[in-house]
């Protein structure tokens, strides 16, 4: 019904860059929200930064002015610029949206998930 896939990601020294993104596809009306969560292992799941439709970005402590959201309405893609990585950021990062589907139906959808690791 709608799949989200994501790409990016990656290994990186400490330091350096890396941008994921997530494209939503599938029978979509809206998507009211697109984020990024990650999990590390033996961590629990992770807010990592959210767009809410008409809202500011909202950033984890973690990562603020570091990681930047942004989105791309007309091509129902989330991106995720990440600088200045720590090997604390090291997780499955995973793709999150709210959507209305052309049915009328809300749902929320998940990624299938893609590895960054970050080397000291």
């Amino acid at each position: 019904q709608v799949q989200l896939v994501e790409s990016g990601g990656g290994l990186v020294q400490a330091g350096g860059s890396l941008g994921l993104s997530c494209a939503a596809s599938g029978s979509i009306f809206s998507i009211n929200r697109m984020g990024w969560y990650r999990q590390a292992p033996g961590k629990q799941h992770q807010l990592v930064a959210v767009l809410i439709s008409g809202e500011s970005a909202n950033y984890a402590d973690s990562v603020k002015g570091r990681f930047t959201i942004s989105r791309d309405n007309a091509k129902n893609t989330v991106y995720l610029q990440m600088n200045s990585l720590k090997p604390e950021d090291t997780a499955v990062y995973y793709c999150n949206a709210d959507v209305w589907t052309t049915m009328r139906a809300r749902g929320n959808y998940w990624g299938q998930g893609t590895q960054v690791t970050v080397s000291a």
